[in-house]
């Protein structure tokens, strides 16, 4: 009577615990879905997702079916095995035909998952294949657009690479079964492969050559990136050696192929066995020794001689991949005095020197607008705002929430995750005026902000996301969330945004619970089905979670428009693969700024603005992320008028244009003309100095720019020879660049010697 309860009781329980199962394991994936619908790019996470698992399936099926079909051509050479031999008569009868197909089917499934485990992570090339786009720009060497070896050229060396690992694998794992089943047999002068396995066992070494003659004609693509030569890409040896080296190799790798399936028909291996020797003899001579030889025997003694279209060929790339090539080059004319007069021409300037350093800022900024332990300046950012019908350049630091900070009794989960949510207002203050007690002149300050000035009111002072918001929180609690400190009282308020997902049933709570590893989602009072939990809060974090495939500045940044505070990231598209271009140390050899990226700091939401639709890398994106990005057009003005020319962009420009200003190739290759980063004294150290945002109006030009600037030394010399600018104002000029020069014959002191000259005036020594 109770045993059919007893089995429906226990059927439940078993559901129940694999419900909790599958709750828990797919909760990361169920929140993030969440998380991405609330965003409104549910497409990109279904994109980004399917197209990690459809090149891990399709490639995991490959290897299924070609480890399968193998294994299974060994059946009839196995069968024979068994029944031949007396004493293996009775393992015969265990292993019957579908066991052995069965035991090779979990095999191959079990190598297939683990051969195609890292496939996943190459779904970028494979779209980037998909999706190709012409550059408009071809190479020296094979005059092939650059869109080939950006988009083609790294999908075709994947699927080579992983079929010759397929095949080789496949090679060894039914050579073996063969061997050990008793298709090799030796005799006095060799070794005598059984008719089936030879027929199979020469396919599969066929197939491997042929492949292999497929690697060498990539190989031949691939020369572009050699660093063989003083210059990275194709050099002299690579060129008139190496190229037609490989182009023999890819015929003697078929030839050998053909010989070898012919070998196995004929049963004469000598053919065979002379092309193969042949094969491996051309392969070291032809692509390691002779081009070896010719580079040290040839080659190095006339070096600049030989390496001169190939020096060419680099410095062109090079300038091209980083948005150098259409540097304006200027002669910045010295006048041996500075009269009063021309200082009152350029007050503009003058009026917007800045005073202030950001770093020793910052301190400032703690200690006297920091109001209670738990908030935190992170960094100081520069920036500029029409006030008063001028362009002002400003310092601007936001006021974020640190829960860390809080005393350890009030570090509670109510405390951390319901009630200290977020951060509130930012500092603004001019960065050429100082107050008379020698502090920061605040434009806006205080909780809550007080605006002086009507340009920099903000309405919306709360800060949800942010630079240092690593912790998920719930809002629109019951508990009500601080809101701002109040005397010796605190306001409260509860969040009225759209960010973050709602806690609107059960499920979601219990995956949240399971996400987060804690049940008081369930469990707590004060979350009601109003409330709704904010993750990936981090803004850097964020971003990278939408499109991860962009690289990220360092550095985002905080504005003020229409009364609201949004965060500006740049991002940048990058490439490993750009023919003859000099690769830079995290950056590949190919870059862009051709994305910003803003983020709403109180409700969360992200756009993606494309400032450079002509990018080819940005165009496949476009086309794989349909509904990801938004043409810069869109922007809300307020915010565009923010846009800048980011730092971490310039640093690497200035850093390839320190030796890529020589474009002759002979100064290039005698390093006649090499260019650093100076230096100067910060505190009582040596620091490399950083670029240097500054309004001002270049040389011939009335209207005031927002630029971006950083001088150049002589290596081993503190003299200045040079400063790079970078136009900030998004207008038909922004991301110009201007490389002004300085006269060779005349000294221009270098920040290390303006340093020096200072410490020397007693006057100003005393007063610093």
């Amino acid at each position: 009577m109770f045993q059919p309860l007893r089995q429906v009781s226990g059927l439940v329980v078993a559901l129940f615990f694999l419900f909790l199962f599958l709750l828990y394991a797919g909760s990361g994936f169920y929140t993030d879905l969440l998380w991405f619908q609330n965003l409104g790019y549910a497409a990109v996470f279904w994109k980004l997702l399917t197209s990690r698992w459809l090149v891990y399936l399709v490639v995991g099926l490959v290897w299924l079916l070609f480890l399968f079909s193998n294994l299974q051509l060994t059946k009839p050479t196995i069968g024979e095995t068994l029944h031949n031999v007396r004493f293996l008569r009775r393992l015969a009868q265990l292993l019957t035909s579908k066991r052995v197909s069965t035991f090779f089917f979990a095999a191959a499934l079990v190598i297939a998952v683990m051969g195609s485990t890292a496939s996943g992570s190459y779904w970028e090339t494979v779209q980037n294949f998909l999706q190709v786009t012409t550059v408009g720009i071809t190479d020296p060497l094979f005059n092939l657009d650059i869109g080939f070896f950006l988009f083609k050229l790294p999908f075709y060396t994947l699927v080579y690479r992983m079929a010759l690992s397929l095949v080789l694998l496949t090679l060894v794992i039914v050579g073996f079964i063969y061997f050990l089943f008793g298709a090799f047999s030796l005799t006095k002068y060799r070794i005598v492969i059984k008719g089936r396995a030879r027929y199979h066992l020469a396919g599969l070494g066929a197939l491997a050559l042929i492949l292999k003659a497929w690697g060498y004609r990539l190989g031949m693509y691939n020369l572009v990136h050699s660093t063989r030569g003083v210059a990275y890409g194709a050099s002299y040896t690579d060129v008139t050696v190496l190229l037609v080296g490989l182009k023999v190799l890819f015929w003697l790798a078929l030839v050998t192929a053909v010989l070898l399936v012919i070998s196995a028909i004929i049963r004469k291996a000598r053919f065979m066995v002379a092309s193969a020797f042949l094969l491996l003899a051309g392969s070291f001579l032809v692509g390691d020794l002779y081009p070896s030889m010719v580079q040290q025997f040839i080659v190095e003694p006339n070096e600049l001689s030989k390496e001169t279209p190939y020096i060419i060929n680099n410095i062109t790339a090079t300038l091209q991949a980083y948005g150098l090539d259409k540097v304006e080059e200027r002669t910045f004319e010295l006048r041996p005095e500075l009269s009063y007069a021309q200082l009152q021409e350029e007050k503009a300037v003058i009026d917007n020197i800045r005073l202030w350093d950001y770093r020793p800022l910052l301190s400032t900024y703690g200690q006297l607008q920091e109001m209670r332990l738990y908030y935190d300046f992170l960094g100081v950012d520069i920036d500029r705002y029409q006030i008063d019908g001028r362009m002002r350049q400003v310092a601007i630091a936001v006021r974020e929430m640190n829960n860390a900070n809080l005393s350890t009794q009030a570090q509670t989960w109510v405390n951390q995750h319901l009630k200290y949510t977020h951060g509130y207002g930012v500092l603004v203050s001019p960065v050429n005026e100082v107050s008379e007690e020698g502090l920061p002149n605040f434009w806006v300050k205080n909780i809550p902000p007080e605006s002086l000035v009507p340009e920099l009111t903000i309405q919306q002072p709360a800060i949800y996301y942010g630079e240092t918001t690593d912790e998920y929180v719930v809002v629109n609690t019951l508990t009500g969330e601080f809101d701002y400190p109040l005397g010796d009282q605190n306001a409260y308020t509860n969040y009225q945004g759209v960010g973050g997902v709602q806690l609107s049933n059960p499920v979601i709570k219990a995956a949240f619970a399971f996400r987060f590893n804690t049940l008081k989602f369930l469990l707590s009072q004060d979350i009601s089905s109003e409330s709704r939990i904010l993750f990936y809060r981090n803004i850097q974090e964020r971003v990278h979670r939408i499109a991860p495939f962009l690289k990220y500045d360092r550095d985002p940044y905080i504005v003020i428009s229409e009364g609201r505070l949004f965060w500006i990231q740049d991002a940048y598209v990058t490439s490993s693969f750009y023919p003859y271009s000099q690769p830079f140390s995290e950056w590949g050899n190919y870059a862009r700024n051709s994305v910003k990226v803003i983020i709403d700091a109180y409700n969360g939401t992200v756009d993606f603005y494309i400032s450079d639709p002509n990018e080819p890398l940005t165009k496949v994106y476009s086309k794989v992320f349909p509904t990801l990005f938004k043409s810069i057009d869109q922007m809300p003005d307020g915010i565009k008028a923010h846009l800048r020319y980011p730092q971490d962009f310039f640093e690497l420009q200035s850093r390839v244009l320190s030796q890529y200003h020589m474009t002759d190739p002979t100064v290039f290759y005698n390093k006649e003309d090499l260019w650093s980063i100076p230096t100067e004294i910060y505190g009582d150290k040596e620091v490399v100095m950083e670029p240097y945002y500054l309004v001002t109006g270049l040389e011939d030009e009335r209207d005031e720019d927002f630029i971006l600037i950083l001088p150049f030394t002589p290596v081993r010399k503190n003299n200045m020879i040079a400063w790079l600018a970078a136009k900030s104002d998004f207008n038909e000029d922004y991301g110009k660049l201007i490389l002004y020069k300085f006269p060779k014959q005349a000294l221009t002191f270098g920040p290390m010697q303006v340093e020096a000259r200072i410490d020397q005036d007693s006057e100003i020594s005393r007063q610093l």
